[in-house]
């Protein structure tokens, strides 16, 4: 046994130092402003922003009502909004998985 690892170590040796590793060119990336990759992921999955602006027009008028003293018409709202709110975390939990199971194919 110490016969062959004298002659797999004399081999080694003799065949010299490994050559350098030529360095691999690094990806080179785009900057993405604010629009440009909010347009982006609005195309990915647009029932998040969806949900976002439903929401926030329920909250709204749920506020406008409140101030008006409808306070029935208030409660109904924000019911409502946390529906929108229902809404838009499953959209955005829906995208999430979507996109796992699409970057795994």
């Amino acid at each position: 046994r110490q016969l062959e690892r004298a002659v797999v170590v004399t081999l080694a040796m003799a065949a010299g130092p490994p050559p350098p590793l030529d360095p691999s060119p690094l990806p080179t990336f785009s900057e993405e402003g604010f629009v440009e990759k909010f347009v982006r992921k609005t195309r990915e999955n647009p029932l998040v922003p969806l949900g976002c602006l439903c929401t926030v027009g329920v909250l709204a008028y749920g506020i406008i009502c409140f101030k008006k003293g409808q306070t029935r018409r208030s409660q109904l709202m924000m019911r409502a909004r946390v529906v929108a709110q229902g809404f838009t975390i499953a959209a955005l939990v829906g995208g999430m998985v979507a996109t796992t199971v699409k970057s795994r194919q």
